[in-house]
C-alpha cells in the first residue's frame, strides 16, 4: 500500500486526525519551553500579535520563539515531562479508538521527539494506534542536541506554516467509494488552519483561534471543551458510518 494511504490498511470506518498542543494536552509544550526556558511570555505574546495581524508567518514566529530556547534538548524533554498534562478525557478516547480500529494521527507543528516522549509517558512505552507527523529537530553549529544551544527546529516542509497539515489529509480526502473512511480533525489554533476544511467534520476548541478563524470564513465546525464530547460524537458517527465520507453537518 502506498505510504500516503497507510491508515487504510485495516479498513477503518474513521480516521481521526488531531493537533497535539492545547488539544491533546492541556498546556502548549512549545509555549512552555519559550516561557520558562526561552525569552519569556511577554516577547512570545508580541510575536503572536504580529502573527495575528499578518505581519509575520507562523513559521517565522515559531522559529524565533524556539531559537530563544538554548537549554539542552534532554533538559527540555525533562521539563515537558514534568509539567505538561494530557486532557484526562483523552485517555477514554484513545482506548475506545484502539478497540474500534480508529487510527489517531497526530499532526503537529511541534517537535516529534517531544511529542513521542509525552505520549510514552502518558500512554506507555509503545503507544498503540497513534501515528505522529510533526516537525523535527537538528543539531546547531556543529554541537550535539544535548549541549547548550545545540539544537534547533527542523521544519517538515517549505510552507509558511513550516508543516502544512493538510498534506497528510488530502490523499484520503480525494478518495471516493464505499470504503472511504470518515475523516475527522480536532484542533485549537493557527497551526491548524491548513487542515481546517479538509476533513468531513472539524472539532474546534472553544475560545481559541481556530474557532475565530472558522467563524470568519464560514467553515463548519463542532465546538468542544474537552475530549468527552468528541468521544460521544465520534461514537455516534462510528455507529452510523456509511463510508461515503461526505462532509458532516455541524
Amino acid at each position: 500500500m502506498h505510504e500516503q494511504l497507510q491508515y487504510l490498511q485495516d479498513n477503518p470506518k474513521i480516521i481521526f486526525f488531531t493537533d497535539f498542543d492545547g488539544t491533546v494536552t492541556l498546556q502548549d509544550s512549545n509555549d512552555y519551553l519559550v516561557d520558562n526556558l526561552g525569552f519569556g511570555v511577554d516577547k512570545r505574546e508580541v510575536l503572536e500579535e504580529q502573527l495575528s495581524n499578518g505581519d509575520i508567518t507562523f513559521r517565522e514566529s515559531f522559529q524565533t520563539m524556539l531559537d530563544s530556547v538554548q537549554a539542552p534538548f534532554d533538559e527540555c524533554i525533562h521539563a515537558l515531562s514534568e509539567n505538561i498534562e494530557f486532557d484526562p478525557h483523552f485517555f477514554n478516547f484513545y482506548q475506545w479508538a484502539k478497540e474500534h480500529n480508529v487510527p489517531i494521527v497526530v499532526l503537529s507543528s511541534g517537535m516529534a521527539p517531544a511529542i513521542h516522549a509525552l505520549l510514552e509517558k502518558h500512554l506507555g512505552s509503545q503507544p498503540e494506534n497513534i501515528s505522529v507527523i510533526a516537525n523535527d529537530i537538528q543539531p546547531r553549529n556543529g554541537k550535539g542536541i544535548n549541549e547548550h544551544g545545540g539544537w534547533q527546529i527542523s521544519f517538515r516542509d517549505n510552507s509558511h506554516f513550516g508543516h502544512d497539515k493538510s498534506r497528510a489529509i488530502k490523499p484520503y480526502a480525494v478518495l471516493t467509494g464505499p470504503s472511504r473512511p470518515v475523516l475527522l480533525y480536532a484542533g485549537d489554533g493557527v497551526s491548524d488552519l491548513s487542515a481546517a476544511s479538509e476533513t468531513d467534520m472539524l472539532f474546534a476548541k472553544r475560545g481559541m483561534g481556530l474557532v475565530r478563524y472558522c467563524e470568519e470564513r464560514g467553515i463548519p465546525f463542532v465546538p468542544f471543551d474537552d475530549w468527552t464530547s468528541i468521544l460521544a460524537t465520534v461514537q455516534s458517527i462510528y455507529t452510523n458510518a456509511s463510508g461515503k465520507g461526505e462532509r458532516l453537518a455541524n
